[in-house]
């Protein structure tokens, strides 16, 4: 591996921040380097995220179209959705539909996790999450516990302080941030911040020390939290016989053994191809319903019929009253309803999923081939550091994670680490980078970066369009490159 001639850290990505201007100047050109026409830049993109929705099939656009045109019942809506998740994971088990999945995770830590819904009661409870990636989503809804983590959640977003992530925080409500034994929280980035570098997870005692901070606080322990992908690079590489996540059961078999539930926040990944609560023994999962698959914006949460029952409640959806099992009325969350249009687009594809997942699968295949060839094409250009990639096939997340944090061993320096930082600021690179392409630049920081059919790659039925998504994706391994030969 080459030698980066920097002493430390900070002299590399000070210097990064000096060459910000030529760095993006190369960028600028790439796109007629290798031949995108100008009139195909405004809608081509790498992934989905918050910013910038997944294009909607023409059958979930079909349905809210029609739906938006016909006097319909919300309940029957709610019924159907319903149905649809006890065809595919049983009869145990249920659903229902909200306006985001950031609104699903306050109403299952609200109802599920607090000791009360009244303000201002004394007792405090507690729940644990992994140190980890995204932890502003899933880490975010309690006062971090030990106080020393108070700062690395509270500002980020584009909106900091009381009425930015510090607002999310519920009354009475404690999280428990537990490191990962093999994770690397090493700063990086011009923004310089702790990153979370997962490779490096070992799923088994990751397992005991949550065991051990969840006997300590036994007495306040409400429950669990953790990520839903199932990647490397977001420490959740090591698989059991049936190919579900060590680090996901183990967790929720801590959960089981503690009586406590197990959330599981899986904002970008897939309902029944992805990630299965059953194999990992979640009691509830949440969804975008516009990141990785193709579908209207909305929330979807699936769980077990226990654990739903009160959520379908505060939603106001569980019976009016009389303990009807669907109807649509006045409740604590009641403003997080997804309206009609979103629950018929959202039925469409869930139908989707379960009839012909292959229309979603297929597509991820074939995008993970080109990502692979890409990949090939670029590595002398990326000299040593192409032996530090880990480039991982989701479906999951209906693309492809490609992890570049073992560029950096031991006493060498690897590829630029941007922390999430930078990624708020406009100071990552390859982000910004992309965006002076005219291309949506992929969900990542830290070393990681999800990618994958959908913005502009696909056509309206889903089929992968080849030359869209090569264009994309040698676009991304050029800015790589770009950044690579900076360093020299």
């Amino acid at each position: 591996m080459r030698d980066v001639p920097y002493r430390f850290r900070m002299d590399m990505y000070e210097q990064l921040e000096k060459k910000q201007g030529e760095i993006l100047d190369r960028a600028r050109r790439v796109p007629e380097e290798i031949g995108i026409p100008k009139s195909k830049l405004p809608d081509l993109g790498l992934s989905g995220g918050s910013a910038t929705h997944a294009m909607m099939l023409q059958d979930c656009v079909d349905a809210m179209n029609h739906s938006a045109r016909k006097l319909t019942r919300l309940a029957t809506l709610d019924v159907e959705v319903r149905r649809l998740i006890k065809q595919h994971y049983g009869d145990d088990y249920d659903g229902a539909v909200m306006s985001t999945c950031e609104a699903a995770l306050w109403v299952a830590y609200s109802v599920l996790f607090m000791p009360s819904m009244a303000r201002g009661l004394s007792s405090v409870f507690r729940y644990i999450a992994p140190y980890e990636r995204h932890i502003h989503h899933q880490a975010a809804y309690g006062s971090p516990v030990p106080p020393k983590y108070k700062d690395v959640t509270a500002d980020r977003g584009v909106t900091a302080g009381e009425l930015g992530l510090q607002a999310k925080r519920l009354t009475n409500l404690e999280v428990l941030l537990v490191p990962l034994p093999g994770a690397d929280y090493t700063c990086h980035g011009i923004k310089y911040h702790p990153c979370t570098l997962m490779q490096g997870v070992d799923a088994g005692r990751a397992v005991a020390q949550l065991a051990k901070t969840a006997e300590v606080h036994r007495p306040f322990l409400s429950g669990f939290a953790s990520m839903g992908y199932d990647t490397p690079g977001y420490g959740y590489g090591q698989r059991g016989q049936s190919g579900e996540s060590v680090l996901m059961r183990g967790i929720g078999e801590l959960a089981s053994a503690f009586d406590v539930p197990y959330v599981v926040d899986n904002a970008r990944g897939t309902p029944f191809i992805g990630t299965d609560l059953r194999a990992v023994k979640a009691d509830l999962i949440v969804y975008s319903t516009d990141k990785a698959f193709p579908g209207p914006t909305g929330g979807l949460i699936i769980g077990r019929e226990d654990v739903m029952v009160p959520i379908r409640r505060a939603i106001g959806i569980h019976g009016q009253r009389w303990g009807t099992s669907a109807s649509h009325g006045k409740a604590g969350f009641v403003m997080a309803d997804p309206g009609q249009e979103c629950m018929a687009a959202l039925i469409a594809i869930l139908r989707i999923l379960l009839e012909t997942p292959e229309r979603l699968s297929k597509p991820v295949d074939e995008f993970h081939a080109i990502v692979l060839e890409e990949f090939e094409g670029i590595r002398d250009d990326l000299g040593c550091f192409a032996e530090g990639f880990t480039i991982t096939k989701s479906y999951n997340s209906l693309g492809t994670e490609i992890s570049y944090e073992r560029t950096w061993q031991p006493g060498r320096m690897g590829l630029p680490v941007f922390s999430i930082e930078d990624m708020y600021s406009g100071t990552n690179l390859i982000q910004s980078g992309l965006r002076e392409m005219g291309l949506v630049p992929p969900l990542g920081y830290d070393g990681n970066m999800i990618v994958g059919p959908g913005l502009g790659t696909t056509d309206p039925q889903g089929n992968l369009l080849e030359p869209e998504a090569r264009w994309v994706v040698r676009a991304l391994f050029r800015m790589l490159a770009i950044l690579a030969d900076t360093l020299e």
